[in-house]
């Protein structure tokens, strides 16, 4: 062995140079990749393995090793760099009386501290092709003498030898199964020539991400291998080295795609769905026909992404949807988590559903982040033209809104949901079914759930992930059409006139959109909640119990990380108190007292309502009162013998001005409200229950509490993780320690207050939270009348409720005009219906015992007498 240097790091000459730092800087590396290589240098060698001999990936590495100060690539599989670098390696043979062999230029290289970049294949060129009948074949053989190089080098050394997994993402296409024209001229995208790989990185530079496999010590791998003989150890290196590669690959492209009729074809195939079409065959129905049949529904049900629209709708969604929002907010670790969950299994994304932008969202955000795009459960509604063509090749596929009692329908839907995990493809789920009109969430609907636990059952080798994801929206684009339906009106009917109608929207913007992703849950860990062993076999009764858990711990964890938005914020400020109006500065200081009490009970917050000393941003809170007043949700004007009322411009909030919120205007407001109204529903309820009695017992209030509870059954949803007692016990001490209670002798009343505010101001507060609901409440049990005559049809008793809640506004029985709202009256109904005071039987009719004017008025005098009355 020559004592002379044998390798040098690689030298790019300054014009190679500049182009290096003008598209490698754009690569995205992750700074638990740079930690991860620097601990291993620290503990051994390091020894960065690839897959394809690529020079396009040795120029990369090579430049992000020399940024981070990692250790730097003395040695590489010869790529022929001498024709970019002539004073390459080939000045060393020249200078050499022998020839020197890639082993030992290895071994030099680690023995002066450096590292090696070592490239396990050769990627198949057109010849490969032809002789192996097809473009994808594996590469040659290249990097196995160097593994046995390193098997050598292993045994004499005191440190460990660290074999580093790397893999550039050039394309974010994923791979497809069977041949492409140019993949017998470039290679496939899975193993693609230089050529390739060149017309990737300049394409998608910007997007490009460098993935580390698990590491290996090739010291502990020769240890566990031992018997084996050579040949056999270097082909398990390199298949567990090219499987972790792969698999991290993966998590950035997805799963190879199949074209859509093959698929189609495959699952009619299917033992599952083969069985269902046997079983329906009759006289008057041939397997043939239902197996025609089942195509069809396929090919109307089927999602074919194409990367080219994909590209499009970000296009549109930078151009138009951050023209009307003002960005989208996520936490960086919740990225991080869906990283690491897509990694190891398929995931089923469950997010909230208040507007149509939310089929946008998380594609946009994983898109971003270099995350495989999700499939898109749809409803059919939304398939019309052209926009349903548009989101079939973005992702999305379409399900009948209902198809009970069509069971090769049923069976179809199941059979694609389970080729879909069965291929580790993620799937965007809205659990809530529709659109949320309220802003809160809806129940769960258990039907497509059902199908996908089923599927995921099927499939236990490839774990699968249930993530809660919270979309929040400070104004959603929808509130107009929203307050039409939420008042009694129809709904629109969705088609391509009535997106253009919406062409307006640009005009405006409505604030910021937050993604919040909650506690990503597994079948094994909801299981063992209700004592079910993972290797268990599900009963129909157990299966049911576990998607019902499933369901109910995504709508908590969704509520539990929705964030506080500067907005929402706003708007629970606006319509939670009984004046006309607030000054500007008293929104900020109402403002900075709820946000305070959110932020003790654990709520997540947009990083605009907070500066970095920790204080109530007022530029947040100005831009969404001004966003408000811009759609015409709230009216401003100047203060009269305010100092600086005078430089108040006519519609523009600022110091100095005064918000009122029109009476035709509150219920679209509601709905901003909604979003965050959840984190007071439990001190609102012991609010209404202290001021509904004078310095009554604890345990009146605990009785009261648990009523008002019952009645809100289906308006909120109330933690199922402990019993009513403690949930009101820790309730009471909350308040009781913030000075907003006093229960000193057994009795509960309002405390000192704090923060400027008395202790009755803060029940106050907490009750004009949920008051609106409750007047809602008492406009359904008044409705109840009509019913005295005989049954009423569902709709037509919400049309009279509906009525009937304007009249009551008008004659001042009820107060807000929010309280109006179809949706709430709705809940009410099935409400009495849970308490015994009426019974849905083909329409609504009383119970025999509430058949009685005096009866009725008892229901309405019950619901009224939690109403607080006075205060501000």
């Amino acid at each position: 062995m020559p004592e002379r240097e044998l390798t040098r790091t690689y030298e790019p000459n300054p014009l190679l140079g500049a182009i290096y730092r003008r598209f490698f800087d754009k690569i995205q590396v992750d700074e638990a990749w740079v930690s991860a290589v620097r601990d291993l240098a620290c503990r051994g060698e390091v020894v960065y393995v690839l897959r394809s001999l690529n020079f396009i990936d040795f120029l990369a590495l090579d430049y992000l090793t020399k940024r981070y100060d990692l250790p730097q690539v003395r040695f590489v599989n010869d790529l022929g760099l001498w024709i970019l670098n002539p004073l390459g390696k080939g000045w060393l043979n020249a200078i050499l009386p022998a020839r020197v062999s890639p082993r030992d230029e290895l071994e030099d290289a680690l023995s002066r501290g450096g590292s090696a970049a070592l490239f396990l294949k050769r990627p198949p060129g057109v010849l490969d092709a032809v002789a192996t009948g097809r473009a994808g074949a594996r590469g040659l053989v290249e990097g196995d003498d160097l593994i046995r190089a390193l098997f050598e080098l292993s045994a004499g050394r005191e440190r460990p030898i660290f074999l580093v997994p790397q893999v550039f993402v050039w394309s974010r296409s994923p791979d497809t199964r069977g041949s492409e024209p140019l993949d017998f001229l470039l290679g496939p995208r899975e193993w693609p020539t230089p050529a390739r790989t060149v017309a990737q990185f300049f394409y998608n530079y910007r997007r490009v991400e460098l993935k580390l496999g698990e590491p290996i010590d090739l010291r502990a791998f020769l240890s566990e291998a031992n018997g084996m003989s050579e040949s056999a150890r270097v082909r398990r290196l390199t298949y567990t080295v090219l499987r972790r590669l792969e698999r991290e690959r993966r998590s950035v492209t997805g799963p190879a795609e199949k074209a859509p009729e093959r698929v189609r074809q495959e699952l009619v195939r299917s033992p599952r769905l083969r069985g269902v079409i046997d079983d329906l065959v009759d006289e008057r129905t041939s397997a043939y026909e239902l197996s025609s049949r089942a195509l069809e529904m396929l090919r109307e049900l089927q999602a074919t992404p194409d990367r080219a629209t994909i590209k499009g709708l970000e296009v549109l969604f930078d151009r138009v949807i951050t023209r009307v929002y003002a960005g989208v907010e996520w936490e960086p670790s919740d990225i991080e988590r869906l990283k690491a969950a897509a990694h190891d299994g398929a995931l089923i994304l469950l997010p909230s559903h208040k507007s149509h932008v939310d089929y946008l969202i998380l594609s946009y955000v994983f898109n971003q982040q270099n995350l495989p795009l999700p499939l898109i459960a749809a409803g059919d509604n939304l398939n019309f033209f052209p926009v349903g063509a548009i989101f079939r090749r973005g992702g999305a596929f379409f399900i009948r809104r209902s198809f009970r009692g069509d069971r090769l329908y049923g069976a179809v839907v199941d059979a694609y949901v389970r080729r879909l995990i069965r291929d580790g493809y993620p799937i965007e789920v809205f659990l809530e079914g529709g659109r949320s009109r309220t802003g809160k969430l809806l129940p769960p609907k258990f039907g497509l759930l059902n199908m996908v636990v089923d599927a995921a059952l099927a499939v236990p080798e490839r774990p699968t992930f249930f993530v809660p994801v919270s979309i929040g929206y400070e104004q959603v684009i929808e509130s107009k059409s929203y307050e039409h339906e939420l008042s009694g009106g129809d709904k629109a009917k969705e088609d391509a006139a009535g997106l253009l109608k919406s062409r307006d929207l640009l005009r405006h913007r409505y604030g910021r959109i937050s993604l919040q992703v909650g506690q990503i849950l597994s079948l094994d860990e909801v299981g063992r909640e209700l004592g079910i062993e993972p290797s268990a076999t599900l009963l129909p009764p157990k299966r049911r119990a576990l998607v019902t858990r499933l369901g109910n711990r995504v709508m908590d964890e969704i509520n539990r990380v929705t964030a506080v938005t500067p907005g929402s914020l706003v708007a629970l400020v606006l319509l939670g108190h009984r004046l006309s109006g607030l000054s500007h500065d008293e929104v900020l200081t109402r403002a900075e007292r709820l946000l305070g009490v959110m932020e003790r009970t654990g709520a997540r917050t947009s990083p605009a309502l907070r500066t970095s000393e920790g204080a109530l941003r007022p530029e947040s809170v100005l831009e969404s009162l001004q966003m408000f007043v811009d759609t015409e949700l709230v009216e401003v004007g100047a203060m009269a013998h305010t100092p600086g009322a005078r430089g108040v411009r006519l519609g523009r909030a600022g110091p100095g001005a005064y918000y009122t919120v029109p009476p035709g205007k509150r219920l679209a407001l509601d709905t901003s409200k909604n979003v965050i109204v959840h984190f007071f529903v439990e001190r609102a309820l012991v609010a209404l229950a202290v001021l509904s009695g004078s310095s009554p017992e604890l345990s009146w209030v605990r009785e009261r509490v648990q009523a008002l509870s019952r009645l809100f059954k289906f308006e909120f949803r109330f933690r199922a993780d402990r019993p009513f007692e403690a949930i009101f016990g820790d309730t009471i001490r909350r308040m009781e320690e913030a000075e907003e209670l006093d229960t000193t002798g057994g009795r509960v009343v309002p405390g000192k207050g704090r923060s400027g505010l008395g202790g009755r101001g803060w029940l106050e507060t907490y009750a004009g939270a949920v008051s609106g609901f409750l007047e809602s409440y008492r406009i359904a049990a008044r409705a109840l009348g009509h019913l005295e005559k005989g049954r009423v049809p569902d709709k037509d008793l919400l049309k009279k409720a509906l009525v009937l809640g304007r009249e009551m506004l008008a004659a001042g029985v009820i107060e807000r005009p929010e309280a109006v709202s179809k949706p709430v009256i709705k809940n009410a109904f099935q409400a009495f219906a849970d308490h015994g005071f009426i019974v849905s039987r083909d329409g609504l009719e009383l119970m025999p015992e509430y058949a009685r004017p005096e009866a009725l008025a008892g229901v309405e005098q019950m619901i009224a007498s939690y109403l607080p009355r006075g205060g501000s």
